[in-house]
C-alpha cells in the first residue's frame, strides 16, 4: 500500500501533538519512544523516520510549546487594552492546572527544559523575553513583567503539587488577587527609563 506524499509530514504532527499531550501528563524523560508511538499507532521503530532522537522531538515540541505560549499571551498591537489581564485570568485559572496536557510547558516541563541542551533554553528564552517585553510595554515596567511570569509559572506549579481541591483554588485566587491588588495589569503608559 502507497502511503500519500503527505504521509511521513502527517504523522510527523501527530506525533509532536501526542508527544505533547504525554509529556506534560507524566514528564518527558519518563516516556519511552515506544509509548509515544503506540500512542499514534505506530511501531517504536517507526520513530526514527522522523526523528534522529529522542531529544530532537523534545527540542521541536519544547520550540512549538513556548512560541505558541508567547504568541498567545503576549498577543501584539490589535489585542485589547485589557489582553494582559484576561490572559493572566485564564493562565490562573483551576482549568489550566487541571489540565496540563493543553496548558503552558513551562510548569510541567520546566525542570526537564533546565536540563536540556542549550539551544533548548536558548528557545525558551528568547520566547519568554519576547513575552516579557510585549508585557513590559502593556505594563510599562519591565520589572513587573518578569515578575508576573514568574509568579504565573510559579503559582500554577504549585496549584499542581497539593491534593486537595480547595488549596489549589486558594493557591490560584491568591495569585489572582496579588496580581490584581499591585495594579501590574492596569495597562499604564511606559515609564521613562532611569538614567544611567
Amino acid at each position: 500500500m502507497r502511503y500519500p506524499s503527505t504521509h511521513k509530514e502527517e504523522t510527523r504532527k501527530k506525533l509532536i501533538g501526542s508527544a505533547r499531550a504525554i509529556a506534560k501528563r507524566g514528564g518527558f524523560g519518563t516516556t519511552g519512544v515506544d509509548e509515544l508511538m503506540a500512542s499514534i499507532g505506530l511501531t517504536g521503530g517507526a520513530f526514527y523516520g522522523h526523528f534522529p532522537s529522542k531529544e530532537a522531538l523534545f527540542a521541536e515540541l519544547v520550540e512549538q510549546e513556548i512560541s505558541n505560549s508567547a504568541e498567545m499571551l503576549a498577543g501584539d498591537e490589535s489585542s485589547p487594552p485589557d489582553h494582559v489581564a484576561k490572559r493572566l485570568r485564564s493562565y490562573l485559572s483551576s482549568a489550566h492546572a487541571l489540565h496540563p496536557e493543553t496548558g503552558c510547558v513551562l510548569p510541567t516541563l520546566g525542570p526537564e527544559i533546565a536540563r536540556a541542551a542549550p539551544e533548548v533554553r536558548a528557545t525558551v528564552e528568547q520566547g519568554l523575553k519576547r513575552l516579557q517585553k510585549s508585557w513590559s510595554a502593556r505594563i510599562g515596567d519591565p520589572d513587573a513583567a518578569w515578575a508576573l511570569i514568574a509568579q504565573c509559572v510559579g503559582a500554577l506549579v504549585l496549584s499542581r503539587a497539593v491534593e486537595s481541591e480547595r488549596t489549589r483554588k486558594e493557591i490560584l485566587a491568591s495569585s489572582r488577587r496579588f496580581i490584581d491588588e499591585t495594579h501590574a495589569l492596569d495597562e499604564k503608559p511606559a515609564r521613562p527609563s532611569k538614567p544611567s
